[in-house]
């Protein structure tokens, strides 16, 4: 077994170990002030999303101790997504795995730090929703560095990389026009546990049934790229019958 699988079992049975905890303490009775009431839905239920801002409030509360401003967060997020897709590219499946869940980390902490700090604003949220494409796009390209000997397998890294861009599109065109929508499967949370913990989970999976590196990879992405661009026909067709 891997020393990065190693570390992430670690850490993941930490965090499901404060789950009781979370519980038992009424926290997830608790009203949370910084949710945002933009996000959509999530595919592990809003159970497991409050009690992973339950889990971070930590670097949360350090975060505004230190003055972070969300702009730093934004732009971490991007410099992750630039690091795992300069890891994919060079064949680090792992850290490019790490580097997309540390994005996401980023992601949520943004638009919490600037709730708590007063800061949230249009401004904001523009840089927040762009910010997230170019870091997608980090990845992304890295991933097509990966699989770009492969022409189906590159197919498949073009294919998800331009569903999860229509999946945000179709809601940003949507909203421009008076029509919020929030429906549909694998939106930015879902798309980045699955690339990450694809990526992460790889090299293990490569050594405990021989596979060739990038097989499990592959395999998520292709999962990505039928659900998002699924997502996006859907959100087309469910935007334009309320225009």
């Amino acid at each position: 077994m891997t020393r990065d699988v190693l570390i992430f079992l670690g850490i993941l049975a930490f965090a499901v170990a404060t789950m009781p905890v979370y519980v038992l303490t009424g926290a997830h009775r608790r009203d949370d002030a910084l949710e945002s009431s933009a996000r959509g839905g999530f595919v592990l239920g809003s159970f497991t999303r409050a009690w992973f801002y339950w889990f971070v409030r930590p670097v949360e509360r350090v975060s505004l101790a230190l003055g972070l401003s969300p702009l730093f967060y934004n732009l971490a997020g991007v410099a992750f997504g630039a690091a795992g897709g300069v890891a994919f590219a060079t064949g680090h499946l792992a850290l490019g795995g790490w580097g997309v869940l540390l994005g996401g980390v980023a992601d949520v902490l943004d638009g919490r730090i600037a709730r708590a700090r007063g800061l949230a604003d249009d401004r904001g949220a523009f840089l927040d929703s762009t910010l997230d494409r170019f870091a997608e796009l980090g990845a992304f390209v890295g991933l097509a560095v990966l699989y770009g000997s492969d022409a189906r397998a590159a197919a498949v890294v073009a294919a998800a990389l331009g569903g999860s861009l229509l999946v945000s599109y179709a809601r940003a065109r949507g909203e421009s026009l008076g029509v919020v929508c929030k429906v549909g499967v694998l939106q930015r949370a879902e798309r980045l546990l699955l690339v990450g913990f694809g990526g992460l989970l790889d090299p293990a999976f490569q050594g405990w049934f021989g596979w060739e590196s990038g097989v499990l990879l592959l395999g998520v992405l292709t999962v990505v790229a039928i659900g998002t661009v699924g997502t996006a026909v859907y959100r087309t067709v469910w935007i334009a019958k309320r225009v």
